[in-house]
Order: structure tokens, then C-alpha cells, then sequence
């Protein structure tokens, strides 16, 4: 599928069916994770995949009950490492090492959908009760969670606002 085609077509899937996730395709979208881009290439992201379904149970309470995350397969928790980003300062800690988190979220919702799994983006939850599931050591930050699976519905795309009313050239 062409890259252009996956970016227009991807949406966020909020029902799955039970179909298990293969473990090859969950190693392809977790090496999609790790290709993205980071602030100096210091790469503080780290993936769990969540398949137990007592874990699972915990972390859809954590995500304010949202029941995409009890439903979907499998969940991938992308976390941080502040640290991994300090050459930055605070604003590596703080700021830097989020968005290559979120790159990497951008990459994996896109693997998946082009190895046919649908997927969402949950930043929805309870940041201490989801720590706590997962077990991270205290420094460690939550950026978003995955829920990944084979789609039970198929989502139509939500307006976008056209390039005119969005893009300027040059200045404002």
C-alpha cells in the first residue's frame, strides 16, 4: 500500500473483533515505533504490549473506562525515558522526548492499518493509575496507549478543514 494511501485511509478504530494479533506483525509495527524520528537520535521511547487480559482489565480502568482498551487484542503503551532526552534540558525532558513519543505513536497507527489492523490513538487516562499497571520505574512517563486489532467497524473519515483555510506562505 503507498504511503499516501495509508495516511488517507488510516482512521481510528474503536471496535475490534477477537481475532489474535500475529507476533511477527506486532514486531513490524513496534520496529515501525522505533524508526521514528527523535530530538539528537537519543530515542527515549519503550513499548509494552499488553495481551494479558487482567492487565488489560487494569488499564481500561486507568483509561477512564474506555472500553476500546478492555475490547482491542492487544494494548501498546509507548513510554518515555525523560532522562534519555536531558541533552535538551528541561525542555528534552519535558517537551522533546514527548513528541518523539508521539512520532513514534504516528508510526505504529500507521503500520498497522497497513498490515491490516485498525487502531487508535488513547491519550485519555489516568497517568499514576496506568503507571502503576504497567509497573514503570518512578521516572518513566506514559505518552499515549495503542489498542490494536482487527477491526469491527469501519469508520468513515471525520471532516477536515481544506489546505486554504489552514495553509499561509511565507508569513501569517
Amino acid at each position: 500500500m503507498d504511503c499516501f494511501e495509508v495516511i488517507s485511509q488510516r482512521r481510528s478504530v474503536r471496535n475490534y473483533r477477537s481475532d489474535p494479533v500475529n507476533d511477527a506483525d506486532i514486531m513490524k509495527i513496534l520496529e515501525a515505533g522505533r524508526m521514528a524520528p527523535s530530538a539528537g537520535n537519543l530515542q527515549p521511547c519503550y513499548f509494552i504490549v499488553v495481551r494479558d487480559p487482567e492487565v488489560k482489565s487494569r488499564l481500561h480502568q486507568a483509561a477512564l473506562g474506555q472500553d476500546l482498551i478492555a475490547q482491542a487484542p492487544v494494548v501498546i503503551a509507548v513510554c518515555v525515558d525523560p532522562e534519555r532526552s536531558s541533552h535538551y534540558g528541561d525542555a528534552g525532558r519535558n517537551y522533546y522526548s514527548r513528541l518523539d513519543a508521539a512520532n513514534a505513536t504516528q508510526n505504529m497507527l500507521l503500520a498497522a492499518f497497513a498490515l491490516g489492523y485498525g487502531s487508535c490513538w488513547v491519550g485519555g487516562f489516568k497517568d499514576s493509575a496506568v503507571r502503576e499497571v504497567l509497573g514503570l520505574p518512578d521516572a518513566f512517563r506514559v505518552v499515549s496507549l495503542v489498542p490494536l486489532g482487527k477491526a469491527a467497524e469501519n469508520p468513515s473519515l471525520p471532516p477536515r478543514r481544506p489546505l486554504e483555510e489552514i495553509v499561509r506562505w511565507d508569513k501569517w
